[in-house]
């Protein structure tokens, strides 16, 4: 908070202004935690969506009033009245929140297709983190524009004897030049993010145990001194169960079947031990393992439970013939991990069609054009693929371990799911940033170049400061003492600083000229329905 502050009373230059965003981000996270409690007294929430409503709160927060804010300062720049400045801001300015809110709901609204509650509850907090900070950027912040007027410059830095500009000269020479050369500009951008992407070609997902906690963690100690120094883990153990009674001697048998199998060191059932086929000592029946309806056994196995081999191992019992007349279901870590893999990996094409779906939908009415909304999703692709490299090179391999105090581990399919949807909806977010004024540009008469170069001046200053404000907020998550919350916010936060510069600086202006007027293009039934139905500033 103190960094963010500071922030925005140096991109503002007066202390009024910086309050104003604070104060909108403030009002979405307090809203969402209502929302939250709520939710939580009728279904399951997971603790970290807290943390997901403060980072996104405030991040979305700043980001709505920041657009609003801007857009009426320039207003009052230009010698309107405040009434007319308000009017004005928000019209343009909350025409694109609303495309903007619409695109990270539907990226977000994509978690509630797969059925863990995990990914549900993250849904839960960013669709009302949304709704709230754009309901606030519409409707609270503009009536407060309306309460302070031009006092909204007041509180200004000593040296600053102006408000800062609205426009960015340096984004427009960088605009003019990707436009210029266009090839020579993109292609080192593309061939840098297709060289972070590359460690996704050996990426290994997992669930979350002990080990996301910092090995100061009484509750880690235990578990590396289990893995060290105890021979068959029985806390990793796979645990067995028939769905009806079983008979001695069927049980028997099917215990030393499963003792027989690859890396099985042990089966503990209520007939005895086994081990390589055979009963292990004794065989004295423990009651532990019994019940008049059921039978219960615990596999345990040498390999580690997030492994392929470990869970190869459970569907090869899932396969194995069953004591007669009744199933066996398996669970444990790792069948966890198989079912939680199965689970996101059937639903993952629906997600991924309903995201590719309305976004283009979004786009499209936002700009009437088929061809906007296919550069922005390949664009967003590259974004999130290079993001989710990056994170593979950090938490996986190792890299900067020492520095972020994290013991590297397969990446959390869950948490990988979630980035994927918040780097989505957020680059969606800056799409529609830049693409609203070059499209106002565009349809005031400018030709193709001036409407992406003057876009880009118009935009570019604001578009880096909210990014450098969100980064900041899912930065911070790199100081949490839990692995999978510290990849979370890298990584969200690399995507938004990716996004906004490289992509949006460079590989938008050289696409635009690529396209050229096609790059506005719709079939004439299209134009005609985007025409008709499309949330037009007048």
């Amino acid at each position: 908070m103190p960094i963010v502050m500071l922030l925005l009373v140096f991109a503002f230059g007066s202390l009024v202004s910086a309050l104003l965003p604070l104060a909108i981000g403030a009002f979405a996270i307090m809203g969402t935690f209502a929302e939250l409690s709520i939710l939580g007294s009728v279904t399951d929430v997971a603790i970290y969506a807290v943390n997901l409503t403060t980072a996104l709160g405030m991040a979305l927060g700043i980001d709505y009033a920041l657009l609003m804010v801007n857009r009426f300062r320039e207003e009052l720049g230009r010698g309107a009245t405040t009434e007319l400045a308000v009017r004005r801001a928000v019209s343009t300015a909350g025409r694109t929140i609303v495309f903007s809110g619409s695109t990270v709901i539907a990226a977000l609204a994509a978690l509630l297709i797969f059925p863990l509650y995990f990914l549900r509850s993250f849904a839960y907090a960013g669709i009302g983190v949304v709704v709230i900070a754009a309901v606030a950027a519409l409707f609270v912040l503009p009536a407060l524009l309306m309460a302070v007027g031009p006092r909204v410059n007041a509180g200004r830095l000593p040296w600053a004897r102006k408000p800062p500009s609205t426009v960015a000269p340096l984004w427009g020479r960088l605009a003019a030049l990707a436009w210029r050369r266009p090839v020579l500009a993109a292609v080192p951008v593309i061939a840098v993010l297709l060289l972070i992407a590359s460690p996704l070609l050996h990426a290994s997902v997992g669930t979350p145990d002990d080990r996301v906690l910092r090995s100061s963690a009484g509750s880690r100690q235990v578990g590396d001194v289990l893995r060290t120094h105890f021979a068959g883990d029985t806390s990793t153990a796979l645990q067995l169960v028939t769905t009806g009674p079983v008979g001695q001697a069927a049980l028997a048998d099917y215990a030393q079947r499963l003792s027989s199998l690859p890396d099985v060191a042990r089966v503990q059932a209520s007939t005895g031990d086994y081990a390589h086929g055979t009963i292990a000592g004794a065989d004295p029946t423990d009651t532990a393992l019994a019940a008049p309806a059921a039978q219960r056994l615990t596999v345990i196995t040498s390999a580690d439970p997030r492994s392929e081999r470990a869970q190869q191992h459970v569907r090869t019992m899932r396969n194995t013939a069953p004591p007669a007349g009744t199933t066996v279901l398996v669970g444990g870590q790792t069948a966890e991990l198989v079912d939680t893999k199965h689970a996101i990996g059937v639903r993952l094409p629906a997600a991924a069609a309903w995201i590719a779906l309305t976004t283009f939908l979004v786009l499209f009415l936002f700009t009437g054009s088929v061809l906007q909304p296919v550069r922005s999703l390949l664009f967003n692709l590259l974004t999130l693929a290079a993001t989710l490299g990056l994170m593979v090179w950090i938490f996986q391999d190792g890299h900067l371990s020492s520095v972020l105090h994290f013991t590297p581990l397969p990446l959390d399919t869950s948490m990988l799911m979630l980035l994927f949807c918040i780097g989505f909806g957020l680059s969606m977010d800056y799409e529609v940033f830049v693409l609203s004024r070059i499209k106002e540009q565009h349809e005031g008469g400018s030709g193709d170049a001036d409407a992406v170069i003057t876009g880009l001046t118009r935009t570019g200053r604001i578009v880096t400061t909210a990014a450098a404000l969100m980064a900041v907020s899912f930065l911070a998550f790199g100081i949490s003492t839990v692995s999978f919350l510290q990849l979370f916010g890298l990584g969200a936060g690399f995507a938004v600083v990716v996004d906004a510069t490289l992509v949006r600086g460079v590989l938008v202006p050289a696409a635009m000229r690529v396209l050229g007027r096609t790059a506005w293009y719709a079939p004439p039934a299209l134009r005609r329905l985007s025409r008709r139905i499309a949330v037009a500033e007048t």
